[in-house]
């Protein structure tokens, strides 16, 4: 794919379950929709990030307080249906999907390969949870140097007053916070 500008968009943790969990699912879908539309219109990736295990989770560590509470119910989960993006925002066959293997888009995945073969030096974030997968993805890629744009709007917490806090006095420390109607790609 003809990219434009060393941008591209990272859609994370957009997994049916994970946004089943969500009390209004419907608008996070809809925002990320039309981000999607937006990057593919401008010719820039959309890289789709899923948190995902081998059958039994060996991977899942005892010392890992967050994934380890989960490991036995993902026991008898089918992996790859658990790590399928949700059906309104379904990969082109062209688009990259990484399995991660915890909360940051980079630990465990092979995103900074693809990232490097893509020559992408900004990245738009947007996923589900803002206190989990945005917020250390963020932190990493600021970390490892990218020019970050998060789209407020096409991300989503369980708890609202946190994505506020984050978005309004974390993230724009470290990145341009926008939402899907204000983001510019050019």
């Amino acid at each position: 794919m003809e990219q434009q500008n060393n941008t591209a968009l990272l859609i994370m943790d957009m997994q049916a379950g994970i946004v089943a969990m969500l009390p209004d699912a419907a608008t996070i879908l809809n925002n990320t929709a039309k981000a999607i539309a937006k990057a593919r219109d401008q010719k820039i990736p959309v890289i789709y990030v899923v948190v995902g295990f081998r059958q039994g989770a060996p991977e899942i560590s005892v010392n890992n307080k967050m994934f380890a509470a989960t490991k036995e119910r993902l026991g008898g989960v089918n992996m790859t249906e658990f790590m399928k993006v949700h059906d309104d925002l379904n990969p082109q066959a062209d688009e990259v999907v990484v399995v991660k293997r915890r909360v940051s888009a980079f630990t465990g995945s092979d995103l900074e390969v693809i990232l490097r073969a893509y020559d992408i030096q900004h990245l738009v974030l947007a996923g589900i949870a803002t206190s989990g997968v945005v917020l250390s993805t963020l932190r990493e890629a600021s970390d490892k140097d990218y020019r970050l744009t998060v789209l407020a709007d096409c991300c989503a917490d369980s708890d609202e007053e946190v994505h506020r806090v984050l978005t309004t006095k974390v993230f724009p420390r470290q990145a341009d916070v926008t939402t899907v109607e204000e983001w510019h790609t050019a």
